[in-house]
């Protein structure tokens, strides 16, 4: 077994109202007989769920007539950390002494309730349980110790790519359940939305239900702040049915989740829900595969539905439809300069940059790409470039960065290659974090750099998809499915612009076409849309398209 001791546990401790609205959920309240289920807590910390688990447990005995030194078998609580275990038996321990319990009875109760144990390698009791809740540690693979690591990984087949440990928590709780089970945690959400997700999502289609999403960036949810873009979700070993999605705000809390709850939880109550801080909506089903989760009302997961279901994605090789991203060099402060003159003409590769997208329209604000890369994608003789290799010598640390050191021979190259005839096509570029979509036309002469994303087609008419992209439908899509940032921020990365779906160029009436390049030559975010639902023959009313004009610039 590998040595498990590391500086980071990944810790943060939950408030008492969100532990609370979890457990009740999950249906473990006091007033159901709760000595009849086994619950299980992977990660118990210091106890901030574990003593109201103990309280709920204590009540319901009390309530049913069941003496409380038979229930050694009802909880399991697991940590990493023998001080954290040594709190949360102490916390057991003083909740049963107050409950009128022997104190030995009371020790030796927490001593069968929680174990010290690493809870995705060591053995753990194995008889299905009824519930499992928490608050699973977030530690990225990478800052693992590498034997870790690789235990976590041939342990849990759902831990791929450069994930976080939580989502081997997610997939060891939900094969621990009976039937009709239901797993409740409150964690980071970016597995439902993100590629390193993808086989946790398959997992979770395969066999299992999802209950209730409530996403809960902005909430004040923990002890301490942290940003950890949170949400609830509650699963079940069962066939899937009806979902609940909440989105709330920081205004969203305990009084809140109460009401949120009731109406969860009342299988007859209508498909929408408000209060303060929060909108939720039932949904009559879930989404399959490994496909990233999206959310939205009911009105514009449907409209994500319909145009799954009949439009081509914009990312299509049918059309030579591209979306990528721009060069990475590896070392921005070398390689990009506005000096024209530091290496031979033909290396000077004019640079497309965040900046020069700021007022709608491509305005090149200088930058320059030292391009190491020939026209047919080779690394270019530095002998048959004397100016632009005394440059780069004057930078030793180039050398010393991993893409460097893998290929000595090749240190003058940047870490991604310049893609042969990038450069001359026209391109709508769009930069990563904004509030709104913001595609601007680069009619053709400069290369992108890696803080920008780029669109390219052989089909398209390049004004004319950039209306598309303007408008509230290519928008609704990136709300769908990207990580949202605090304060509303999205993410336009490419695999969430490639989910976007486009009709086929040649469908798009002449009229509509027009309509379309002119709603993006003057950045006319409700004309692009009602245009683009002409496109789409869609009623952008129907569904919530029709929304106060939105400011680009």
């Amino acid at each position: 077994m590998p040595d498990s001791d590391w500086t980071n546990y990944g810790e943060i401790f939950t408030r008492r109202w969100v532990v609370d609205t979890i457990l009740d959920a999950v249906g473990y309240s006091s007033e159901a007989d709760l000595t009849t289920l086994r619950l299980c807590e992977p990660s118990c910390g210091s106890g901030a769920f574990l003593g109201p688990i103990v309280e709920r447990l204590i009540a319901s005995a009390k309530r049913h007539g069941v003496p409380l030194d038979v229930l050694a078998g009802a909880i399991r609580a697991y940590d990493l950390q023998p001080e954290h275990v040594d709190v949360s038996r102490r916390k057991c321990v003083d909740l049963l002494l107050a409950a009128g319990v022997d104190s030995l009875v009371a020790v030796k109760l927490s001593e069968q309730w929680v174990k010290v144990a690493d809870f995705l390698i060591d053995p753990v009791d194995e008889e299905p349980v009824d519930v499992v809740v928490g608050n699973p540690p977030y530690i990225r693979y990478d800052d693992l110790p590498s034997a870790v690591a690789t235990a976590y990984r041939l342990g849990w087949p759902t831990m791929r790519g450069r994930g976080d440990i939580y989502v081997g928590f997610y997939e060891r709780s939900l094969l621990m359940l009976k039937q009709g089970g239901r797993v409740g945690f409150i964690c980071a959400d970016r597995w439902m939305r993100n590629q390193y997700g993808a086989p946790l999502r398959a997992f979770v289609s395969d066999g299992f239900a999802v209950e209730q999403v409530w996403t809960m960036h902005d909430v004040d949810a923990f002890e301490a702040q942290v940003s950890a873009y949170p949400a609830i979700t509650v699963m079940s070993r069962r066939p899937q049915g009806s979902v609940v999605v909440a989105d709330t705000t920081s205004a969203f809390g305990a009084s809140s989740a109460v009401t949120l709850l009731e109406w969860a939880q009342n299988a007859e109550g209508s498909s929408g829900f408000s209060d303060v801080g929060v909108a939720a909506h039932r949904v009559p089903h879930w989404f399959e595969g490994s496909e990233l989760w999206p959310t939205g009302s009911p009105a514009r997961l449907a409209l994500i539905e319909l145009l799954n279901d009949n439009f081509e994605p914009l990312h299509n090789p049918n059309t030579g439809t591209k979306v990528s991203i721009g060069v990475a060099s590896g070392a921005d402060k070398v390689y990009v300069t506005k000096n024209p003159n530091v290496a031979e003409p033909d290396r000077m590769l004019p640079l497309a940059m965040r900046r020069d997208l700021m007022r709608g329209e491509f305005e090149w604000q200088g930058n320059y790409l030292v391009n190491p890369w020939d026209s047919d994608g080779q690394l270019v003789d530095l002998a048959d470039y004397p100016r632009m290799a005394a440059y780069l010598s004057e930078h030793p640390g180039l050398k010393d960065r991993h893409v460097a050191k893998k290929a000595p021979a090749s240190w003058h190259r940047t870490i991604d290659k310049v893609t042969p005839g990038l450069t001359e096509k026209p391109k709508l570029l769009l930069q990563d974090m904004k509030a709104h979509i913001h595609p601007v036309l680069e009619p053709g002469g400069h290369y992108p750099h890696h803080n920008l994303y780029y669109v390219t087609s052989d089909s398209w008419d390049m004004e004319v998809l950039g209306g598309l992209l303007l408008s509230r439908i290519a928008q609704a899509f990136i709300e769908a499915y990207c990580v949202r940032m605090r304060g509303g921020t999205l993410r336009f990365q490419s695999q969430y612009l490639k989910k976007i779906r486009v009709p086929d160029p040649g469908s798009v009436s002449e009229a509509t076409a027009e309509a379309l390049r002119t709603a993006f030559r003057q950045r006319d975010v409700s004309a692009a849309t009602l245009a683009a639902a002409q496109a789409y023959s869609i009623d952008p009313a129907h569904y919530e398209l029709m929304e106060t004009p939105v400011a680009t610039t």
